[in-house]
């Protein structure tokens, strides 16, 4: 394996041996050590000193059910501290048949201009895309296939990328070749903007596998794992329903985020659940699809095809996030039009939750009336055609409070909230609150601990070991729910990465890739800026008590302070 550095300024690659301090990292734990070891925490995000990095997980490269995700990463533009997105689809599997460890991407180019970044055995080359210049990433995908064929990932950016929107992300193409699987959070589309590059397509005929130390003992602990995770329920319940079936358990637990965040029950719940979209897709059939796989290998199939009346796909996947904050936080309870915004968002390469936020947020300055999705529409259209507007939604929910004046903005460190009320989930309050990252559910998601979510009681114990197993599992290149199989048989993690590499890790290793990396994170902030002022919740939600158990944030600023001593 190698770390294949390109510099967008003078179109050069360079195949570097893995440095000994990077040889035992991968995905998000990677990404950090490299941020601190060549960008300076005070760069600006969108200049020639910052850094993006794609970087595949530790278990990458196997077809290993769940594991293949891609980490990508930079300094944020958005939250101005560090940002690790990850996804599903190609572009994590297709990287290690390379023989790439991590890309690295460097500089600015001399002149505007943009690419496409070609990487296969040969090398690299930089290819003119001006061709794709203002296509949604739809089409430009579809060209790409055409020219490059239909084996190749791509990872690309739409139109809000190009415009250097604080709220855009990287899509990965999935096994279809949609480019569906969005990296969204943080905006680190405008920093793969910023170095000119439009898409990077990574052509991997001729590559393998990377090799395998111990393969018996590999096949042993895979087939262990393999069963731990079809073994548990909560599988099933994912490919039946996919996250769409967090809907009911979030609005059961007061929690989902309802009109701009100010209550957290929805009357329209079960209309957008995750039930009754299954029931609707089954009955429509043709495109619509209620389980599909968005990476090789993958047996959980949490993914889905939304389809519309006619047979035809209107948007994939459409997941939980998008319901909770295009659905319920606009007052929307209609699936088609969720959908319908979902797509547009998705051609625009932004991500649906920062811009669910800021339409709340909007709503409640009277740009829109709650439940109005065809105003919602109009005012993505708005970022479409980079107005003013446009350009205030498209850097997201605290450009757009500012803006508008409105104090209700749920954001931490800059990055909107996920769709898990923090004053109602307590414990995915005080992630939101501390991670690194921003507020995002993904670092430390606890509402399926079994304890009482608005007891401020060990919330912060709860959120500390969600946080480091999933910056463990975000290391590996583990899918989230990947989480119910290694939970269930833990030694599997420890036997596979032994068996991959010839290694000798201990029991407790995704703890220790925790651990280590939110320690690294914390650092890369502090030189950035960051204080404990910036590990706290919106002081609003301190005072203002959340409908229907009217209940606020209580955690002690003491006890959020004390989280990382460990």
């Amino acid at each position: 394996m190698h770390i294949w550095r390109v510099n967008v300024n003078t179109q050069s690659l360079s195949k570097d041996p893995v440095p000994d301090a990077w040889d035992r990292l991968g995905g998000r734990g990677l990404i950090v050590q490299m941020l601190l070891d060549e960008v300076p925490p005070d760069c600006d995000p969108l200049g020639p000193d910052n850094n993006l990095i794609f970087a595949p997980g530790l278990l990458v490269g196997h077809k290993l059910s769940s594991c293949d995700r891609i980490s990508i990463g930079a300094k944020s533009p958005l939250t101005k501290g560090v940002k690790e997105s990850n996804a599903g689809g190609r572009t994590g599997l297709h990287l290690t048949y390379l023989g790439i460890k991590a890309l690295i991407i460097e500089g600015q180019p001399a002149k505007h201009g943009w690419w496409a970044l070609h990487l296969s055995e040969k090398g690299s080359r930089f290819e003119p895309a001006d061709n794709l210049v203002g296509l949604g990433v739809y089409a430009a995908a579809a060209l790409l296939n055409e020219r490059y064929g239909e084996k190749v990932a791509i990872a690309l950016i739409g139109p809000g990328g190009e415009m250097l929107m604080q709220a855009a992300g990287i899509q990965n193409t999935d096994n279809e070749n949609t480019p569906s699987r969005i990296s969204a959070r943080g905006g680190l589309g405008a920093v793969m903007g910023s170095k000119g590059i439009k898409a990077i397509v990574i052509d991997a005929q001729g590559g393998e596998k990377p090799p395998i130390s111990d393969q018996k003992r590999f096949r042993e602990a895979q087939k262990a794992y393999n069963a731990a995770l079809m073994g548990h329920p909560q599988t099933q319940v994912y490919a039946e329903y996919g996250t769409a079936g967090m809907t009911k358990i979030s609005n059961a637990f007061g929690g989902l985020p309802t009109r701009n965040f100010s209550s957290g029950q929805f009357e329209g719940s079960e209309n957008i659940s995750g039930e009754n979209m299954r029931e609707l897709l089954l009955k429509r059939g043709g495109a619509s699809k209620t389980t599909h796989a968005c990476m090789a290998g993958c047996t959980i199939r949490c993914s889905n095809v939304f389809g519309s009346d006619d047979g035809d796909s209107i948007v994939s996947p459409l997941e939980y996030e998008t319901i909770g904050l295009m659905g319920s936080n606009l007052g929307i309870d209609d699936l088609d039009a969720i959908a319908r915004l979902n797509w547009e968002l998705n051609d625009l390469g932004i991500d649906s939750i920062e811009i669910g936020a800021a339409l709340g947020v909007a709503a409640e300055a009277g740009m829109m009336e709650f439940g109005d999705g065809e105003r919602a529409l109009e005012l993505i259209a708005e970022i479409r055609s980079g107005t003013s507007l446009g350009k205030v939604l498209g850097d997201g929910v605290v450009s757009t409070g500012n803006e508008l004046g409105i104090e209700r903005v749920p954001a931490v460190k800059g990055q909107a909230m996920s769709a898990y009320e923090p004053r109602a989930i307590k414990g995915t309050g005080v992630t939101y609150a501390t991670s690194p990252q921003g507020a995002d559910h993904t670092a430390g998601l606890t509402i399926r601990a079994k304890i009482d979510h608005i007891d401020p009681q060990g919330q912060v114990e709860l959120s500390r070991n969600y946080q480091i197993n999933m910056a463990g599992y975000d290391s590996l290149g583990a899918c989230l729910f990947s989480g119910f199989g290694f939970a269930a048989a833990p030694h599997t993690i420890p036997d596979l990465l032994n068996a991959r590499y010839g290694w000798d890790v201990p029991e407790d290793i995704l703890q220790q890739l925790g651990r280590e990396t939110l320690k690294l994170e914390r650092e890369f902030n502090r030189q950035a800026g960051f204080t404990k002022v910036d590990d706290r919740l919106p002081e609003w939600m301190s005072r203002e008590p959340l409908p229907p158990h009217n209940t606020v944030f209580d955690i002690p600023e003491e006890e959020l302070d004390g989280l990382f001593d460990w």
